[in-house]
């Protein structure tokens, strides 16, 4: 295992002969189910792994608790179930949405769920489409990004009210980014995260939403409620994080509304990194960048490669080591990444 501090060049991920082998499943939109294998050492010391140069084409499916994974030359997505039993996490990357009065964007979600996966699969399903029916453009002034999501994440919050009777404790964190007109908006209600590579230099686009955070803390308070260390900081004692969509039980103390950050895309943004708290529990922002970094310059290789038009998609490969480097790291959640580079075509 190699440390923050450590080289980062070569990332080996090595099991027992009767540890259950786990895949990561791969789609693009083109898309073959791939296999992306960790490397497992049998009693005899030899290694042994898939050493396959893929090709995508076929259709997606879905195999036990891996979800389906969307892929592209300018991004990769790799989600797993790790160590839980069951699969809370979804993904979700629609690209070319069309909006009213023409306009166009490209749309990630990460969504980390709690008590179940139902909300965290409603979100994958509707989120993108309901900020589709919200987007207004104002004339002269574009899109007010800020106003648009809040609203977006309340009306999924709405629905998920509605259509969820009898599940009350069960909800999901949201980490969306929108790539629209040289502008990157992110969205976040919960503790997933979005990190931007600028320059080199690794810039949180979003700030956790932990109870013991002193203004989550504040506004907690204020409504009535209590932050009690149990395992960790929780709202009541139950829920380790402060905002979400969907816990019906916790409101007011819970909410639902997204924190926005807007910026102008320049040249020096390089890549931007979603991800649930399954690897930022385990992996600091710095080192995220710097394995994402070094995967795109091909400094650190995977020997099963995805094969996009005759050409490596290297975003994929990234999202994949960042999930090994997790998973080594002794994350026992689910995990979830998706990686975008942000000056390709």
């Amino acid at each position: 295992m190699t440390s923050d501090s450590g080289q980062l060049n070569t990332l080996t991920v090595t099991r027992t002969e009767n540890t259950r082998r786990r895949t990561l499943n791969c789609t693009y939109q083109t898309v073959m189910n791939i296999n992306i294998s960790e490397t497992t050492t049998s009693n005899d010391g030899k290694d042994n792994e898939d050493k396959n140069l893929l090709l995508l084409n076929g259709s997606s499916k879905q195999s036990g608790g891996v979800r389906t994974l969307t892929l592209r030359s300018t991004h990769g997505v790799v989600s797993v179930i790790g160590r839980r039993r069951e699969m809370e996490d979804a993904v979700k990357v629609e690209l070319g949405l069309t909006v009213k009065g023409g306009g166009k964007f490209d749309f990630y979600g990460v969504y980390d769920g709690h008590g179940g996966s139902g909300v965290a699969e409603e979100c994958k399903e509707r989120l993108h489409k309901v900020l589709v029916e919200e987007i207004i453009v104002v004339e002269g002034d574009g899109i007010d990004w800020g106003r648009t999501m809040k609203r977006c994440f309340e009306k999924m919050d709405e629905e998920v009210s509605r259509g969820r009777l009898g599940e009350e404790m069960v909800g999901s964190t949201a980490v969306v980014a929108v790539v629209s007109g040289g502008k990157l908006v992110v969205a976040n209600c919960g503790d997933s995260r979005a990190v931007l590579s600028m320059g080199g230099v690794a810039v949180a686009l979003s700030l956790d939403h932990k109870p013991d955070r002193p203004d989550e803390l504040e506004r907690v308070e204020a409504a009535g409620g209590r932050v009690i260390n149990w395992n960790g900081h929780r709202v009541l004692g139950v829920l380790a994080t402060s905002r979400s969509i969907g816990d019906q039980y916790l409101k007011p103390f819970v909410i639902c509304k997204p924190e926005v950050t807007v910026r102008e895309l320049t040249d020096d943004d390089e890549f931007l990194i979603l991800a649930s708290d399954g690897m930022w529990d385990v992996v600091s922002n710095e080192t995220a960048c710097r394995v994402v970094r070094r995967c795109l310059n091909g400094r650190i290789k995977r020997k099963s490669v995805v094969v996009v038009d005759g050409n490596r998609n290297r975003a994929a490969g990234a999202a994949a080591v960042l999930v090994e480097l997790a998973m080594a790291r002794g994350s026992k959640d689910n995990i979830s990444v998706i990686v975008v580079e942000l000056n390709k075509p």
